[in-house]
């Protein structure tokens, strides 16, 4: 579609909401933003894989706005905490799995602006892992203290040792424990729930945020695997299941979409997709630039290169690839600014380049790093900025990461081009913005 073309139907369909909301039609786009756990970008056949079919996602970004540098933090609670926030870690990160309640949420921001508000799938919010520090650890209620109308939940006030999220799942729903079912799969309920709010809430404009279980280990069978019609295989786990997985994450994906076309919510929704933060290191994934192993926990380009797609018909010209960068503390001021809210973020909204409107890139992405969860993890705490080609980190380490992804090797400021001199003063700059920090021993 030509500029002129795609200009021209925009304005007949602004033209229709301006007509329709004098017979009470809402003017204000559904919101649905799903996040996929621990999905890195390579994962999807739009940004190059050849290891998985993922046929829904690869249109949406076709029909929509596909990111190509996406960066997140590189483990699951850091980056919920600064996506929902819009926050930089070391404002308001203070356990894995927690976000204290005196913090306000996206869910809070859409709910204020007269959203119906639905939260479904991994939650992991209410710090589990701490309850002789966290006294608040069981409390139900905290969705909705969060901004959240409705719920539908993994590891609310249950831990993971009491049930798993995807055969037979223990899952929350609105203040109760639902009966737990062997032929029940976690992910088709919280599917089925979203759909059902959808269907409820078509009238009204609503929010819904999907933290997705999948594609997080344990590695087992889907109901599409062979294997799941034997209930004894349902619980192994196996990373040949990885591509069933992801397979059943699309599926997911396509019928949400399906549901809004079918309720004519489309053109009028802003469906997002994400990945909280890189693959697992267990799974190396074939790419047409070639074979790449997740990084998820570590702070090298595998484990905070993220797929990113926008789609909403209304407002999104077909096909459109935004080669700069974007980060996790940018969903947050974004969404504020679709509802014409002011609010205090580290962030820099997308709204603007959604919308055609004047948008400047942004630079440099930065990310503050202290999962405070096991050797594993912690052993990669730090803080870095980047651009697109060069990562900065605090202790003066400087890599050219598009050389070099993996960050073996180093630059020497004695051996640095003038560019690449200019580039490093820049982000040495912008690092001494945040408060100095060291990371614990």
């Amino acid at each position: 579609m030509n500029t002129s073309l795609a200009f021209s139907y925009k304005l007949i369909l602004l033209t229709l909401l301006i007509l329709f909301s004098f017979t009470g039609y809402s003017q204000k786009p559904n919101v649905i933003l799903i996040m996929a756990d621990d999905m890195g970008y390579e994962c999807l056949g739009t940004y190059g894989s050849t290891s998985y079919q993922t046929p829904v996602l690869d249109s949406l970004a076709a029909n929509g706005i596909q990111f190509a540098h996406c960066i997140s933090q590189p483990l699951c609670t850091p980056s919920r905490v600064k996506m929902m926030t819009g926050l930089y870690n070391y404002r308001n990160y203070e356990y894995f799995g927690y976000l204290n309640e005196n913090q306000y949420t996206f869910g809070n921001l859409m709910r204020e602006a007269g959203y119906q508000t639905c939260i479904a799938g991994k939650w992991q919010l209410n710090g589990l892992a701490y309850k002789n520090e966290i006294p608040s650890w069981n409390d139900a209620s905290r969705p909705q203290q969060f901004g959240f109308d409705e719920y539908c939940l993994w590891q609310l006030t249950k831990a993971r040792s009491e049930g798993e999220r995807f055969a037979n799942p223990l899952i929350e729903q609105n203040g109760k424990v639902l009966e737990r079912n062997e032929d029940d799969y976690g992910p088709d309920i919280f599917a089925d729930y979203i759909l059902d709010f959808i269907k409820r809430k078509k009238e009204q404009p609503f929010f819904v945020y999907y933290p997705m279980v999948l594609v997080h280990d344990p590695f087992v069978p889907t109901p599409d695997s062979e294997e799941w019609a034997d209930k004894d295989r349902r619980y192994e786990n196996d990373t040949a299941y990885f591509k069933d997985m992801v397979a059943y994450a699309d599926k997911i994906v396509g019928r949400i979409a399906n549901k809004l076309q079918e309720l004519g919510l489309d053109e009028n929704t802003l469906l997002i997709f994400t990945g909280d933060n890189g693959t697992h290191p267990s799974i190396t994934s074939h790419t047409k630039q070639g074979a790449i192993q997740g990084a998820k926990g570590n702070t090298i380009d595998a484990g905070t290169h993220v797929p990113l797609i926008a789609y909403w018909p209304m407002m999104i010209e077909k096909g459109k690839h935004y080669s700069s960068l974007v980060e996790f503390s940018d969903f947050f001021p974004t969404f504020a600014d679709l509802v014409g809210k002011t609010v205090k973020s580290d962030g820099k909204s997308l709204y603007p380049l959604l919308t055609d409107d004047n948008y400047q890139s942004r630079e440099t992405a930065f990310v503050h790093y202290d999962p405070r969860w096991g050797k594993n993890v912690n052993r990669y705490r730090n803080q870095f900025v980047q651009t697109i080609d060069y990562k900065l980190y605090q202790d003066g380490s400087f890599f050219n990461i598009s050389d070099d992804p993996r960050e073996q090797n180093p630059l020497n400021e004695d051996s640095l081009t003038g560019t690449e001199k200019e580039i490093h003063s820049r982000l040495a700059r912008e690092m001494r913005w945040h408060p100095e920090w060291k990371p614990m021993e």
